[in-house]
């Protein structure tokens, strides 16, 4: 977060400088200087809240798989209500994928929430693939996990039982 504060406060500077110069060669008012810094300020706020999504997935490790991506509209983002951002994602991670001992069609995974400006989040989840189903996961009481008939359909069960 701090280096892209820095990121947005050197676009700042930068965006002064080129309107500086530009009306110090071109009849313009000085006034376009400040509207110069905050319009790349602006640009660079933007860039990296939509770079987000594409830096984070590629920085994710072989065999963890994107299930579902939550795109967002704000209306102090105007923008993105023409093109949606995507701030938060599930993520399987396939590689720690098992199989039920006494169960085969049942499966126990790893999901990762991504959030923009939020802490990891990591669930362990039961899926059934045979009959297209996850499980909420258990509370520590021992109880029984709550089934959830979701349908084929469903990114989670999607992902896990294609990569299998």
């Amino acid at each position: 977060m701090f280096l892209e504060l820095l990121a947005v406060i050197f676009a700042g500077i930068a965006g002064a400088g080129v309107m500086l110069l530009i009306t110090r060669f071109v009849a313009l008012p000085r006034w376009l200087v400040p509207i110069g810094a905050g319009a790349a300020m602006l640009a660079a706020t933007i860039s990296s809240e939509y770079g987000w999504y594409g830096r984070t997935v590629n920085g994710l490790p072989e065999g963890v798989l994107v299930a579902q991506t939550a795109p967002s509209k704000a209306p102090w983002r105007p923008w993105t209500y023409v093109f949606p951002m995507t701030d938060r994602f599930i993520a399987v991670d396939t590689r720690r994928t098992q199989a039920n001992l006494e169960t085969p069609q049942l499966y126990i995974t790893d999901l990762y929430f991504f959030g923009r400006w939020q802490p990891l989040t990591q669930v362990e989840i039961m899926i059934d693939c045979a009959n297209k189903r996850r499980a909420d996961p258990a509370r520590d009481d021992g109880a029984d996990p709550v089934w959830r008939t979701v349908g084929a359909d469903d990114p989670i069960v999607q992902t896990v039982c294609e990569a299998l």
